[in-house]
């Protein structure tokens, strides 16, 4: 099968090297176009914290997501800068979101025929209470998956 619209999921992780790679990769050899995607959360290293949330106003509030919007696309824009240089048409999306819910919506949306996404590895607890955003996914995708293991938690 060939893939036409490959989504690629980064999460700013160390890992998110290897899975653009894997995604370009793959966009090459089936002569595809990506949509990277970007889920900003508080966990994010884009994510702007408030001075104080108790003195916030929704201006300020405003202000941060706009700045923490901001840092993601400009770590994005490398990305994007590389597909393209090897010929890749390449988009990307950037929100503040829960990943799951946004890499599934995105996929829907642009119609992807395949979604690629690292795997932390978690398992037992540290799964049930932290999640796994793969482990969701892979439930619920409407296309193929390709899931990239993380070499360290294997």
């Amino acid at each position: 099968m060939e893939y036409q619209k490959i989504l690629v999921a980064l999460d700013s992780s160390p890992m998110s090297e290897v899975v653009f790679e894997r995604g370009l990769a793959t966009a090459k050899q089936n002569g595809a176009s990506l949509m990277l995607c970007y889920c900003i959360n508080s966990d994010s290293p884009f994510w702007v914290q408030p001075a104080s949330y108790h003195s916030e106003t929704a201006e300020d509030f405003k202000e941060r997501y706009q700045e923490s919007v901001e840092k993601a696309n400009q770590w994005l824009a490398g990305y994007v800068n590389k597909a393209k240089e090897q010929g890749i048409a390449t988009e990307w999306n950037c929100q503040v979101d829960k990943p799951e819910h946004m890499i599934l919506e995105m996929a829907k949306n642009w119609e992807a025929d395949l979604i690629v996404l690292g795997r932390r590895g978690r398992r037992g607890l540290a799964e049930i209470f932290l999640g796994s955003v793969s482990n969701y996914i892979v439930h619920y995708a409407p296309c193929s998956l390709l899931i990239v293991q993380d070499e360290v938690s294997s």
